[in-house]
């Protein structure tokens, strides 16, 4: 597997000067020193198994610093990262941006044993990541084409840089920019559909690839074959039915049991159907890899033979989404604490901020959660708002203008597309400053 290009040692020529982890703002390029994250070694301890003290010396560490406030907990960043390769079982984890969006972060996972590669969500983003990583899987078909055309007329970043594929119209565009003996090669991954038509509930996943049936796939893997200027390296089946959705949600017992039979009998049939495509597909051409799965279904994805690397992504900043799963309890580590500002009831809170919603069905699961103090709640006619957010119950009462509240969101991206900088917090003491993605004035999408 391809890893990211090593980092100078300090003091080399180019090299960064010796600085906390995330000391300003990284240059192209050059970013900042991440290797202090030390995401390889165990965490210290495990504070977040006790939130009356976890919480509290979060706010302690952050309190001279104006919200809102976005926080990663080292060990539980730690922890996460090591109990993703523990699920995983030796099988290489390619890292999804889209929940990270942190550069300093995706370096230091990338130098970790067991990671390999990056899965970004455009095709912009990966020729930003490819400057410093040599394996940049786009996860999504791209029609933009103004970014294309870089890609097309740079050799090193195309070599970088696989793009996906469902449709051939998708490689007639490529084609349409600049013609196949004018280019470099185009690598290309096969999107195929991983959901499950299920004999009576119908379609169960998420809407992606037209190509269903192993013929469907092949027969466009022929096609890509048969182009000059372009190369087919991998296939990518996303089973988001089972690695999205989870099966222990508090007080929902029914809805758990059948989701759980929904989701073994989906793995059963996808793991038959992408067994056929994979053998299919290797006779034809060779594959260099062969990608499914995401943090709620590191094990079962796993367990296909036809499987070579897994995705993740969420399981590493660990949103609230993920608390509902049987099958591991991730830490949380990323959090941000916004402040009261008004007073409206004796009984209700209000927040400056706060409604940064996740994607995916509306309800509660894809909004934010308070995370201390205990006994807050969203209004239900309000909900999280964009400027601010009421929250009522018992512990509003105890809470004054300039008080702080943590929320932790669904998933992760969210909360890195809205703030500039995590500050990485080990014991109770900010020990580093990370820029997200917009910190570093980079949004994609």
């Amino acid at each position: 597997m391809r890893f990211s290009d090593p980092a100078p040692e300090p003091g080399a020529a180019g090299a960064p000067a010796e600085n906390p982890p995330g000391a300003g703002s990284p240059a192209e390029g050059a970013g900042p020193r991440h290797a202090a994250l030390g995401l390889g070694v165990p965490a210290d301890a495990e504070p977040w198994r006790d939130p009356g003290t976890y919480w509290p010396s979060l706010s302690a560490a952050v309190a001279h610093l104006d919200a809102p406030v976005a926080v990663l907990g080292l060990d539980a960043l730690r922890f996460n990262a090591r109990d993703l390769l523990r699920r995983a079982g030796g099988l290489p984890l390619r890292v999804a941006s889209k929940s990270i969006r942190v550069r300093a972060v995706l370096d230091a996972l990338l130098e970790l044993p067991g990671f390999s590669g990056i899965f970004a969500f455009t095709l912009p983003e990966a020729l930003w990541l490819a400057e410093r990583c040599s394996d940049v899987v786009v996860g999504y078909p791209s029609a933009d084409r103004n970014a294309l055309k870089r890609l097309l007329a740079d050799e090193r970043l195309a070599s970088r840089i696989t793009l996906m594929v469902d449709d051939e119209a998708q490689l007639d565009l490529v084609d349409s920019l600049v013609p196949p003996g004018r280019r470099p090669l185009v690598r290309v991954c096969l999107d195929a559909d991983a959901s499950w038509q299920a004999p009576v509930l119908g379609f169960i996943g998420t809407r992606r690839s037209p190509l269903h049936a192993p013929e469907q796939a092949l027969a466009l893997a022929r096609r890509i074959l048969a182009r000059p200027g372009f190369t087919l390296v991998g296939l990518m089946m996303y089973e988001g039915q089972i690695a999205g959705v989870g099966d222990a949600v508090p007080g929902a017992l029914p809805a758990n049991q059948l989701m759980r039979w929904i989701q073994a009998r989906s793995m059963a049939e996808l793991t038959e159907r992408r067994g056929v495509i994979v053998r299919g597909l290797r006779q034809l051409a060779d594959l260099e890899f062969v990608n499914g799965g995401g943090t709620g279904s590191v094990e079962a994805t796993g367990r296909d033979p036809s499987i070579t690397e897994i995705t993740v992504g969420s399981g590493l900043f660990a949103g609230h989404l993920f608390d509902t799963y049987r099958a591991f309890s991730p830490a949380p580590a990323a959090a941000v604490a916004l402040d009261v500002v008004r007073r409206p009831k004796p009984d209700t809170a209000t927040v400056l901020g706060g409604g940064w919603i996740a994607s995916g069905p509306p309800g509660a699961s894809r909004v934010p959660q308070v995370a201390w103090p205990p006994g807050l709640k969203l209004l239900p006619r309000e909900g999280a708002g964009e400027v601010q957010t009421p929250l009522t119950g018992s512990a509003a009462a105890d809470l004054s203008v300039s008080g702080r509240v943590w929320l932790r969101h669904a998933k992760s991206g969210e909360l890195s597309e809205r703030v500039n900088e995590f500050q990485v917090v080990h014991d109770g003491v900010v020990v580093g400053v990370l820029p997200t993605y917009r910190g570093e004035g980079k949004a994609f999408l």
